[in-house]
Protein backbone atom coordinates (compact mmCIF):
# COMPACT_ATOMS: atom_id res chain seq x y z
CA UNK A 1 0.00 0.00 0.00
CA UNK A 2 1.54 3.47 -0.81
CA UNK A 3 0.85 6.79 1.23
CA UNK A 4 -1.18 8.03 -1.32
CA UNK A 5 -3.58 4.89 -0.84
CA UNK A 6 -3.53 5.46 2.80
CA UNK A 7 -4.49 9.12 2.61
CA UNK A 8 -7.64 8.02 0.23
CA UNK A 9 -8.96 5.20 2.36
CA UNK A 10 -8.65 7.69 5.38
CA UNK A 11 -10.04 10.70 3.70
CA UNK A 12 -6.89 12.45 4.95
CA UNK A 13 -5.33 15.88 4.15
CA UNK A 14 -1.30 15.28 3.25
CA UNK A 15 0.49 18.30 5.20
CA UNK A 16 4.37 17.04 4.61
CA UNK A 17 5.05 14.88 1.65
CA UNK A 18 8.26 12.93 1.91
CA UNK A 19 10.13 10.76 0.22
CA UNK A 20 8.47 7.73 1.18
CA UNK A 21 5.72 8.50 -0.46
CA UNK A 22 6.68 6.15 -3.11
CA UNK A 23 7.26 3.22 -1.19
CA UNK A 24 5.30 0.25 -0.62
CA UNK A 25 4.23 0.40 3.09
CA UNK A 26 3.71 -2.79 5.50
CA UNK A 27 3.72 -2.03 8.59
CA UNK A 28 1.56 0.42 11.31
CA UNK A 29 1.87 1.34 14.78
CA UNK A 30 -0.95 3.47 16.39
CA UNK A 31 -1.11 4.81 19.72
CA UNK A 32 -0.98 8.16 21.93
CA UNK A 33 1.90 6.91 24.36
CA UNK A 34 5.56 7.54 22.64
CA UNK A 35 6.70 4.89 25.63
CA UNK A 36 4.25 2.42 23.95
CA UNK A 37 5.28 3.32 19.98
CA UNK A 38 9.09 2.92 21.12
CA UNK A 39 7.97 -0.29 23.04
CA UNK A 40 6.09 -2.17 20.19
CA UNK A 41 7.53 -1.03 16.86
CA UNK A 42 9.64 -2.77 14.54
CA UNK A 43 12.09 -2.15 12.21
CA UNK A 44 9.70 -2.46 9.64
CA UNK A 45 7.65 0.14 10.99
CA UNK A 46 6.60 2.92 8.76
CA UNK A 47 3.23 4.44 9.66
CA UNK A 48 2.50 5.95 12.87
CA UNK A 49 -1.47 6.70 13.91
CA UNK A 50 -1.54 8.82 16.53
CA UNK A 51 -3.66 11.64 18.41
CA UNK A 52 -0.75 13.26 19.45
CA UNK A 53 0.10 16.69 17.92
CA UNK A 54 3.67 17.79 20.01
CA UNK A 55 7.24 17.65 18.63
CA UNK A 56 8.21 14.31 20.42
CA UNK A 57 5.89 12.73 18.27
CA UNK A 58 8.05 13.63 15.02
CA UNK A 59 11.03 12.81 17.71
CA UNK A 60 9.99 9.12 18.55
CA UNK A 61 8.95 8.89 14.79
CA UNK A 62 12.99 10.11 13.87
CA UNK A 63 14.39 7.70 16.44
CA UNK A 64 12.84 4.77 15.24
CA UNK A 65 12.64 5.58 10.97
CA UNK A 66 9.03 5.92 10.76
CA UNK A 67 8.27 7.44 7.30
CA UNK A 68 5.04 9.02 7.78
CA UNK A 69 2.59 10.29 10.96
CA UNK A 70 -1.19 10.74 10.57
CA UNK A 71 -3.10 12.17 13.32
CA UNK A 72 -6.39 11.34 13.57
CA UNK A 73 -9.54 12.74 14.89
CA UNK A 74 -8.46 16.33 12.37
CA UNK A 75 -5.94 17.25 14.46
CA UNK A 76 -3.32 19.43 13.24
CA UNK A 77 0.39 19.95 14.01
CA UNK A 78 1.37 23.31 13.96
CA UNK A 79 3.96 24.98 11.90
CA UNK A 80 6.84 24.15 14.19
CA UNK A 81 5.63 20.47 13.79
CA UNK A 82 5.86 20.68 10.15
CA UNK A 83 9.32 22.58 9.59
CA UNK A 84 10.50 19.84 12.36
CA UNK A 85 8.63 16.95 9.66
CA UNK A 86 9.95 18.36 6.87
CA UNK A 87 13.42 18.71 7.70
CA UNK A 88 13.53 15.13 9.20
CA UNK A 89 11.91 13.96 6.02
CA UNK A 90 9.16 12.76 7.95
CA UNK A 91 5.40 13.01 5.92
CA UNK A 92 2.57 13.63 7.61
CA UNK A 93 -1.26 13.83 7.35
CA UNK A 94 -4.34 14.10 8.91
CA UNK A 95 -6.95 12.32 9.11
CA UNK A 96 -10.86 13.37 10.62
CA UNK A 97 -11.38 9.19 11.79
CA UNK A 98 -10.75 7.74 15.13
CA UNK A 99 -7.88 6.09 15.70
CA UNK A 100 -9.72 3.13 16.25
CA UNK A 101 -11.01 3.46 12.29
CA UNK A 102 -8.44 4.36 10.75
CA UNK A 103 -6.28 1.25 12.42
CA UNK A 104 -9.63 -0.85 10.95
CA UNK A 105 -9.05 0.58 8.09
CA UNK A 106 -5.68 -0.23 7.28
CA UNK A 107 -5.77 -3.50 8.80
CA UNK A 108 -8.70 -4.03 6.78
CA UNK A 109 -6.23 -2.64 3.77
CA UNK A 110 -3.59 -5.41 4.81
CA UNK A 111 -1.35 -3.44 6.56
CA UNK A 112 -0.14 -5.05 9.84
CA UNK A 113 1.54 -4.22 13.09
CA UNK A 114 4.53 -6.11 15.59
CA UNK A 115 2.20 -8.13 17.98
CA UNK A 116 3.34 -8.22 21.48
CA UNK A 117 5.35 -10.56 23.22
CA UNK A 118 3.29 -12.76 25.24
Amino acid sequence: MRVSDCANLLNAKILVESESFDEDLKIACGSDLMSDVMAFSSDDSQILITGLVNPQTIRTAEMLDVKVIIFVRGKLPDETMLQLAEEKGIGLMSSPLSMFTCCGLLYEAGLRGKEAAV
